[in-house]
């Protein structure tokens, strides 16, 4: 509740809480909300010349170049670019605590190890990493998820291992193990509820890359596949049709900005809430 109250005082927090809340319902009621298929080909859905239909009464946003109603694909795009959101940033996440935490413990060479192992991953273009594993495996929905995932985590490792090497030097983790307290005991009453809010900010702050890399990875053919709509695919089957049928552009095009933006002012007002140290600083 105090985290939603400081969100409420911050205009540009609040604005990007209430998208994220509208592309959720959209997401999750598109089932209720879509007014048509969207797989169907309408038999109206395209003019005598075989062109898309502008916006108008019938077909809100529009149709596509197959004569499916855009909005319908919007709606359930929404669904798939949330789904790999959470999950490829939740995988993400983890596997960066874990790394993190467990190179920062440990130090020594395996320390050493991990962090190396992090730096080579860093030194990857991540977009062109993401490319070559999803041209190497079939792309689908949860493929996709697991490549951005496999190219996400690098950045929360190298900060959980930061947090964590200055966690571990600190007088009441030293007080602990001069306790007798074991290394489970600390790392996971002591050092892990530190590296919460550092996830969470991570976690939302990165929904926001992943939303734009798989609208990226659709876009280039490598992500989901139709006939599944996602902003992205929708993007590159009318990338054509952009003098003629701007709409099949803009729509997709205005969405993906709005979502990635809001979940940025989201991600940028929880680190300022959660992390004192952040308060005041622009």
């Amino acid at each position: 509740m105090r985290v939603l109250r400081e969100i409420a005082r911050q205009p540009a927090a609040l604005f990007g809480f209430a998208i994220v809340l509208i592309v959720l319902i959209a997401a999750i009621g598109a089932p209720l909300f879509a007014p048509y298929n969207p797989d169907a080909q309408m038999f109206d859905g395209l003019t005598l010349e075989g062109a898309p239909i502008p916006p108008s009464d019938q077909f809100l946003l529009g149709t596509d170049t197959l004569g499916r109603d855009l909005l319908s694909r919007l709606l359930f795009g929404a669904r798939t670019s949330l789904i790999i959101g959470l999950v490829a940033n939740g995988i993400a996440v983890a596997i960066g605590l874990f790394v993190g935490i467990t190179a920062g413990y440990m130090r020594g060479w395996a320390g050493n190890l991990m962090m190396r192992f992090t730096d080579l991953m860093m030194a990857f273009p991540a977009l062109l990493l993401a490319i070559v594993l999803a041209a190497l495996l079939k792309p689908s929905l949860w493929i996709v998820a697991m490549v951005i995932a496999l190219v996400n985590w690098v950045q929360v490792a190298r900060i959980v291992y930061t947090e964590t090497r200055g966690l571990v030097a600190r007088d009441f983790i030293l007080a602990e193990r001069s306790l007798g307290a074991g290394h489970a005991r600390i790392l996971f009453l002591h050092i892990l509820p530190h590296l919460v809010p550092t996830a969470i900010v991570w976690g939302t702050l990165g929904i926001a890359t992943t939303v734009l890399l798989e609208a990226t990875l659709s876009f280039l053919g490598v992500g989901v596949q139709p006939p599944d709509p996602s902003w992205g695919n929708i993007i590159f089957e009318s990338q054509s049709y952009f003098t003629v049928a701007p709409w099949l552009v803009f729509f997709p095009g205005v969405l993906i900005l709005l979502t990635a933006l809001a979940f940025n002012l989201v991600g940028d007002a929880l680190r300022d809430i959660l992390d004192p140290t952040q308060r005041g600083r622009g």
